[in-house]
This record gives C-alpha cells, sequence and structure tokens, in this order.
C-alpha cells in the first residue's frame, strides 16, 4: 500500500478524529453513548453509510452539475441510510430500538457530508473507500471509548456485563447528557494533551 493510501487510511483515526480533534458529529456522539454497544453500533452504521457514499460519490462525481451538487449528496447519502435502517430493523431490532432516531439522522451527519465534499467529490473510488474507512473508525472508537467510560462510571457494567456488586452504587450522572459532556470533555483534554495542543 502507498504512503498517500496509508495516509488516507489512518487520517481519521488519530490526527483529523471526526469526533475527538474535529469536533463533529457531536449529536449522535453525547446522544447514543449511554453504552459501549450503543456507540459500537452507531459507529458501525455511520461507517458503512460512509463508506457507500464516499464510492458513490465518486463514481458519480463527474456527471453531478456543481448548482446540485449538495443536494445530490444528500440523495445519495439518505438512500444509503434507508437500506441501514431496513437492515437493523430486521436483523438487530434491539439496538435499531436503543438508537432510535440518530439512524434517519445519519443523512444529516456533517462527518458524512463534509467527506463527500471536501474527499469523495475530488479523488477516486479507491482512495475515497480509504479515507471513508479510516474516519469511519476513528469515529467508531471514539464513541466506544465514550460509551464504556460513560457506561462504566454510571451503570458498573462495559458492553452490558456488570463488574460491581448491587450493593454499590454508581455515578448516575455519567448515563445522564451531563455526564456525556463531562466524559467527552475530560477524553478531548487528554487526546490534546497526548497531541501536544495547549
Amino acid at each position: 500500500m502507498s504512503n498517500t493510501a496509508m495516509n488516507n487510511l489512518t487520517r481519521g483515526i488519530v490526527r483529523e478524529n471526526p469526533v475527538l480533534v474535529m469536533l463533529l458529529g457531536m449529536c449522535p456522539t453525547l446522544g447514543v453513548t449511554t453504552s459501549a454497544i450503543n456507540g459500537l453500533g452507531m459507529g458501525l452504521a455511520t461507517m458503512f453509510v460512509l463508506m457507500m457514499s464516499n464510492m458513490a460519490i465518486s463514481c458519480v462525481k463527474k456527471v453531478i452539475p456543481d448548482i446540485v451538487r449538495i443536494p445530490s449528496f444528500i440523495v445519495i447519502i439518505a438512500s444509503f441510510v434507508t437500506v441501514l435502517e431496513m437492515l437493523m430493523q430486521a436483523y438487530t431490532p434491539d439496538l435499531y430500538a436503543a438508537l432510535g432516531i440518530y439512524i434517519p439522522l445519519i443523512v444529516v451527519n456533517c462527518i458524512i457530508l463534509g467527506r463527500a465534499e471536501a474527499f469523495a467529490s475530488k479523488n477516486t473510488i479507491f482512495q475515497s473507500l480509504l479515507d471513508a474507512i479510516g474516519m469511519g473508525i476513528g469515529f467508531t472508537l471514539a464513541l466506544v471509548l465514550l460509551g464504556s467510560i460513560r457506561e462504566v462510571l454510571g451503570n458498573g457494567s462495559i458492553f452490558g456485563y456488570s463488574f460491581v456488586s448491587e450493593n454499590a452504587t454508581p455515578l448516575l450522572l455519567f448515563i445522564m447528557p451531563p455526564g456525556a459532556f463531562l466524559a467527552l470533555g475530560g477524553i478531548i483534554a487528554v487526546v490534546n494533551k497526548l497531541r501536544g495542543v495547549n
């Protein structure tokens, strides 16, 4: 694999992580990460749509007039979200119910539309796929990390498996909306410290 391809693949995982560096997609990030499994499910769902839409947009970029570029991207993204929604309803109904309204909202997720506009509409199908995989992995890792921290502190469990006694009192704040902000702020502070950002 060439350096450019590897750069496209790894960019979204660390240097340009959509959640922890670029601060994109905050609505699903804060809304669904009450548990690690929800974070994993949302991350994988978003990655599927990102991969499929990036490849499709890269295929048709030359036939879409500039005046309808963004609406065309949204139609393409919405089509893949509809497919995803039907698959989740059929095969993972519990996860689909847990993620709720955030599944259809993938259509307007700024990560997906941003990568379509900034990358897929200007690069080859293979490069667009690698970019989508990297961004999707970065998004998924951030959601799983945030969901794990919130679940451990708020429920005393991880991926649904409890590891504290029934008498233990969890920090319920972390499974509530303010806990999402606190946990995410802490993670971003650690990431910035590791990256050498003041």
